[in-house]
């Protein structure tokens, strides 16, 4: 890649090099129901293949074979959206006939000299962003201290459940109720959940106090899950960020006790009362279970990260406790009903109840091992996003002025060994940037008339990254203008070259599959 100046004119002796080449292997995916901070995106979607483009003429680069297909969409932090970009004159390629991505070689020396302009994306326009946040969080019920909070679908059916089980109870402690007995159950389902709401906000509240920034809280099927972006600075804060969760549940376990205290137990308020006591001590209970992504997981990652000064040491030992905690619950839960030690009668038989008793014991592991699971993904994450950095996955670059036809931009891009071009002004200064996918859908009996403004994005404020931006920061400044190419530029200003966020991606996922 090459450095160009204030005025767009490539500035030779820049020899900085950087590999590029496809993912080796996705990056699995995987929830908790505990509240987690994920730093960075998690490559769920990137994709292998090499579908048929359009083929360029002689004087434009033709992709290169043996390539993964580049998406156009990396891996999360904000919701999708597309850049802003110009209507060209001519059609992008069809959906179905997506442009092929090349290897990168090392800047300055192009495996292939004779076609080092390469054509990637799919002109979607999108910056790296999490899978989570490529779907739809559920239904928005409010923004408490700025934080969205969304209902999960999959909650829907929790509460229908309680709504039965629950409403089965109250009919036989007060049969004189009759069908409202089931009303009542309904407003302990939504009850409950709000307390669940109110141990997210414990963790959203702690969390803000340090300066964390949380993207939402979710209630979702057995729980609810705050989801915090950035890693606490010390193990006593991630001690305390964890413990105020099931701290809150306590507390409000005590609050209804006393409200329990004031009523008659045989009331409906009072049975009421008392299941809200006893659901929230269960929370409580749960969750300070020492294994993650349970918050007492998080307290215990905390523990040894404070004994070895090493966090990933400390997310390592928490997950695999999480996991084995995961085939206790399995193993355990339906042991301890069926022999009657939670409280209710022993059985002999094999019956509705102990079925139902095992599917939930296997929903409860399989939730807690997932989550263990995406926890040390995250943590390995988190090690290698330093890799991550735009000097190195930087394009060079070629300015060209608006006016100027496709296959001469082209061609100078191919003498030059650049893989981008910056449209500037007549005083040199860049305004957009020609976006690949655009060029692939120009037949190339059209590009000696097509100029290369008609092709170009305009480049605004968040479009212009620093050359000295990695990791974390890097993925940030992304996704706070999502588009397909950036403006590199060197902190005097200077053009440094294109970043292309599909090249982002493949440094990703790539990054993801090495071990730690």
């Amino acid at each position: 890649m090459d450095v160009s100046g204030g005025r767009g004119q490539p500035r030779p002796g820049n020899d900085e090099s950087a590999e590029h080449t496809g993912p080796e292997a996705p990056a699995p995916g995987g929830t908790g129901d505990a509240p987690t901070a994920p730093s960075a995106p998690t490559p769920a979607d990137a994709k292998d293949a090499r579908p048929e483009g359009p083929t360029p003429d002689a004087g434009a680069p033709a992709p290169e074979s043996g390539t993964p297909q580049d998406t156009g969409a990396a891996p999360d932090h904000g919701p999708p959206a597309h850049g802003r970009d110009r209507a060209p004159e001519h059609p992008e390629p069809p959906a179905d006939r997506p442009a092929r991505a090349p290897a990168r070689a090392p800047a300055g020396r192009p495996e292939h000299p004779d076609h080092p302009f390469a054509h990637s994306g799919s002109g979607k326009g999108q910056a790296p962003q999490r899978p989570e946040e490529r779907r739809r969080g559920g239904l928005l019920m409010g923004r408490p201290f700025g934080v969205p909070v969304y209902v999960a679908p999959s909650w829907f059916l929790v509460a229908i459940l309680i709504t039965w089980v629950f409403g089965g109870q109250i009919d036989r402690v007060l049969p004189e109720l009759g069908a409202a007995s089931y009303l009542v159950s309904l407003f302990f389902a939504v009850a409950f959940y709000a307390s669940v709401l109110v141990h997210e906000l414990a963790h959203t509240l702690a969390a803000l106090r340090f300066k964390l920034p949380v993207r939402r809280i979710q209630l979702q099927f057995f729980g609810g899950v705050s989801e915090i972006e950035k890693e606490a600075e010390t193990p006593g804060r991630e001690f305390v960020l964890a413990f105020v969760g099931p701290l809150l549940s306590l507390v409000l376990a005590g609050l209804f006790y006393l409200g329990l205290l004031a009523v008659d137990p045989s009331s409906v308020p009072g049975v009421l009362l008392a299941g809200l006591m006893v659901s929230n001590l269960i929370v409580a209970a749960f969750n300070l279970l020492p294994g993650l992504p349970l918050d007492g997981g998080r307290m215990l990652r905390a523990v040894v990260w404070a004994i070895t000064g090493k966090p990933m040491t400390g997310t390592v030992a928490a997950a695999w406790v999480g996991r084995a905690l995961a085939v206790c619950v399995l193993i355990g839960l339906p042991l301890l009903t069926q022999s009657g030690a939670l409280g209710s009668d022993a059985v002999d038989n094999v019956g509705m109840d102990t079925v139902l008793d095992a599917l939930l014991a296997a929903i409860l592991a399989a939730i807690i091992w997932t989550g263990a699971g995406n926890s040390l993904r995250m943590a390995r994450l988190r090690e290698h996003l330093p890799e991550l950095r735009a000097r190195t996955l930087t394009r060079r670059a070629v300015p060209v002025e608006s006016d100027t036809p496709l296959s001469e931009a082209l061609r100078r891009a191919n003498a030059a060994g650049a893989r981008a071009l910056v449209v500037v002004d007549a005083d040199g200064v860049p305004v957009s940037l020609v976006r690949e996918a655009a060029i692939v859908g120009v037949p190339e009996h059209r590009r000696p008339w097509v100029p290369v403004g008609t092709l170009a994005q305009d480049i605004t404020d968040g479009m212009r990254v620093s050359a000295e931006l990695a990791g974390e920061e890097l993925l940030d400044a992304l996704r706070a203008t999502p588009a397909t190419e950036y403006l590199v530029v060197e902190e005097t200003g200077e053009i440094y070259g294109v970043l292309s966020a599909a090249d982002v991606e493949r440094a990703f996922v790539k990054a993801m599959a090495r071990p730690s």
